[in-house]
This record gives C-alpha cells, sequence and structure tokens, in this order.
C-alpha cells in the first residue's frame, strides 16, 4: 500500500486502512477481518466498540466534551476517587498519553530532590534501567537509553544513570546523595518484555527508603488490568511512591495520569505543571466506564484464569519450534515470545498478519502478544492456532 504523501515518514507504510473493529477484531477496509492481539498497542483493553464504552462517550460527547482545568470536572473527580481508592492514600494529576505522565513524573522527582537537598540542581538525577522505554519527550527520551529512541536528537536532558533490571547491586551503586529517584517499569514492554521480579521490586523499595529517594513505577502498557492484576507491581505488596498509567486506562480514548502517595502529593502547586486537555470530561467518561467494565465483568479474574490456559498452549508452542522461539515471558494478557533468529520478530508479525493475527514487535526479538482484557478463551486458542500455522510456514 503507497503510504499517505501527506504524511511525514516517522512511520512505516500501512499494511492495511483499520476502519472498524469490534470486540477482539478489527475489520479493514475491503471487510478482512483480524484478531486484534496489539490491542492498540495495548490500549483497547476493553476491547473494540464495547456497547458500554461507546454509550458512556457518546453520552458525555452530547453533553460537554472539553471545558480546561480552569473549571471542576466531576467526572474527572470521580476517576480520581476511583483510582485513590484502588492505589492508596494520596493524588491524582491527569494528563492525555504516557509520555506525559511520565514527564511530569519526572518533574515531581526534581521537585523532591530540590525539596530534600535545599537547593535546586543539587539532587535531579533519575536512576531508570538498561533496555528502559519512558517516551519520546526529551525527558521521556533521556530516560530511554536506547540509540533508536535517542540516535539524532542529542543532547539529552542530563540526570539520567541506568542501573541492570533485577540486579540490586547495580542500582544500590548508582543511588547516591545526587539521586531523586528510581523510576522503572515493573514489566519492560517495549524493551521486550522483561517483568521486574517481586524480589527486586521489594530490594527497590528498601534502597529507596533508605536513600530517601522515591520510587516510581512507570505502569504505562503492564497497568490497568493487562498483568491480571490491576498494576503489575500489586503482585509484589511493594508500594511505589508514584505510578505513571496511561494506555489502557481509557480504552481508545487518550489519557494519562500519575498517582502520588500522600508524602509526596503537595510537591506539585498552582503553577508547577499544567495540561489544557488532561482529564476533560470526555476522556474521564471513557475511563470511568472502562473501569466500570473491568468491575462488573471480573476482568482481573478473567485475565488472571484464562491466561494460565493460554500460556500453556504457548509454551506448547516454545516446545514444537525449538529452531525459531527462544523462550516466553511476561504476565497475564502482556506475553512476549522470544525469537531466535535476529530481526525474526518483523518477519513473524508480517506472517502473522497475513494470517490475519495482529501482534507487535518489541525489543530483544520478541512479539508482543497483547489482547483485551475482555477476551474469551476460544480467542485465545485461536491466536495459538494461527501462530502454530505461521512458525509452521517458517519451516
Amino acid at each position: 500500500m503507497e503510504h499517505y504523501k501527506t504524511l511525514m515518514k516517522n512511520y512505516g507504510p500501512p499494511a492495511f486502512n483499520a476502519v472498524r473493529g469490534e470486540g477482539v477484531y478489527v475489520y479493514d477496509e475491503s471487510g478482512k477481518r483480524y484478531l486484534d492481539f496489539g490491542s492498540g498497542i495495548a490500549v483497547t483493553s476493553v476491547g473494540h466498540s464495547h456497547p458500554k464504552w461507546v454509550q458512556a462517550v457518546q453520552e458525555q460527547a452530547a453533553t460537554l466534551t472539553h471545558c480546561s482545568n480552569l473549571y471542576g470536572i466531576p467526572a474527572q473527580q470521580k476517576l480520581a476517587d476511583r483510582l485513590v481508592a484502588q492505589t492508596g492514600p494520596g493524588r491524582v494529576l491527569f494528563c492525555n498519553s504516557g509520555a506525559e505522565a511520565n514527564e511530569a513524573l519526572i518533574k515531581l522527582a526534581r521537585l523532591h530532590g530540590k525539596n530534600i537537598s535545599g537547593e535546586e540542581g543539587k539532587r535531579f538525577t533519575l536512576v531508570a534501567a538498561q533496555h528502559a522505554f519512558h517516551g519520546r519527550t526529551f525527558g521521556g527520551m533521556s530516560a530511554t537509553p536506547q540509540e533508536k529512541i535517542q540516535g539524532g536528537f542529542r543532547p539529552m536532558l542530563e540526570g539520567f544513570k541506568f542501573g541492570e533490571l533485577n540486579n540490586i547491586e547495580s542500582f544500590d551503586k548508582l543511588v547516591d546523595d545526587s539521586v531523586a529517584a528510581v523510576f522503572v517499569e515493573t514489566i519492560q514492554g517495549e524493551g521486550g518484555i522483561f517483568p521486574c521480579e517481586d524480589s527486586f521490586l521489594h530490594e527497590l523499595r528498601a534502597l529507596c527508603t533508605e536513600r530517601k529517594a522515591m520510587l516510581i513505577l512507570d505502569e504505562v502498557q503492564c497497568g490497568i488490568g493487562r498483568s491480571g492484576y490491576f498494576f503489575a507491581f500489586d503482585k509484589s505488596g511493594v508500594k511505589p511512591d508514584a505510578i505513571g498509567m496511561a494506555k489502557g486506562l481509557g480504552g481508545g480514548f487518550p489519557i494519562g495520569a500519575i498517582w502520588v502517595s500522600e508524602p509526596y502529593a503537595e510537591l506539585f502547586q498552582p503553577g508547577s505543571h499544567g495540561t489544557t486537555f488532561g482529564g476533560s470530561p470526555l476522556a474521564s467518561a471513557a475511563a470511568n466506564a472502562v473501569l466500570d467494565i473491568i468491575e462488573e465483568e471480573q476482568l482481573l479474574e478473567s485475565v488472571t484464569s484464562k491466561s494460565v490456559i493460554w500460556h500453556e498452549a504457548l509454551q506448547g508452542l516454545v516446545e514444537k519450534y525449538p529452531q525459531h522461539i527462544a523462550g516466553m515471558r511476561g504476565a497475564g494478557y502482556m506475553v512476549g515470545l522470544v525469537l531466535k533468529q535476529e530481526g525474526a520478530n518483523l518477519a513473524l508479525t508480517t506472517a502473522a498478519r497475513d494470517k490475519r493475527l495482529l501482534v507487535v514487535p518489541a525489543g530483544h526479538n520478541v512479539i508482543r502478544l497483547l489482547p483485551a482484557l475482555t477476551a474469551t478463551l476460544k480467542e485465545l486458542a485461536e491466536s495459538v492456532r494461527i501462530l502454530d500455522e505461521t512458525f509452521t510456514g517458517l519451516n
């Protein structure tokens, strides 16, 4: 398909035009149906065009779409209340994306560093992880130690160091009195589906507490039920000081947010940060509908139980195709298949799409499987069947 001549070339040419979605399926303009296990990169958390979500968005669009944060927004206040009830005492700030959420968290960490050091520019460093991805703003890129992200845009924002995920000694050496926060994804997504071990999160928590650094977790891709827990870190029992979220929170409508625990919730004051569109009536209505659906359809329990069966079937593919698949990692409905041949993830993405299954490539030669939280056992099994056919075709 010829790329549209009026669009910038920062994306590759599209394989097809997506024109309609229903549940876990998306349709192109010729009517072909694809099993969508990319979910708009972990966004359409309750499937495409869920009736309750559509109704909430339509009703809000007909009532009040936008008014800015100059005025109170009842749906936004309700959403903040629900996220605090879910997470713990603190406050919430809304924005429009994961990159914006992470940018706000970087600013928050710097305010914390100024607060405890007593002066600006003394304690502002963040320690992130190798292979991380925190977005494409200058703050997000600076926290993302990947040449494909940073190349061409240097100099980066100063004040970032990088430890080895799941290696507490690596972080221990880096967290000194110049560090304001440790900033990691609970499950690295773009980097290749690398989950933080529970023990590592506990060790990070203790390290941050000891050194008076904030523990900030990026749950932009792995949060809002994708792991089978509301937040992926919930499994560990660790309590972070701040969390970034987006993607699945809006179920297809752009929204991002940060939750900040009570001890740090006063760092942002009037003038510290702002957003024209963040937490608009329409965005908040969409996110409230997502939370309603997750609760009413018991999707956390559904993902937890169904993913066990799905993972077993995927593991069967690992064992059946050892010449192609090196392994599998992830949690819940966030799974990466690690391919052996360099670049095979891109070829596999194309081959699976030709068989009407949409997956998403990631770093370290991984393909990501990110179905909607509503995916049934039948639909999960269908994904395995198509992958089986796809790998057979590679032999």
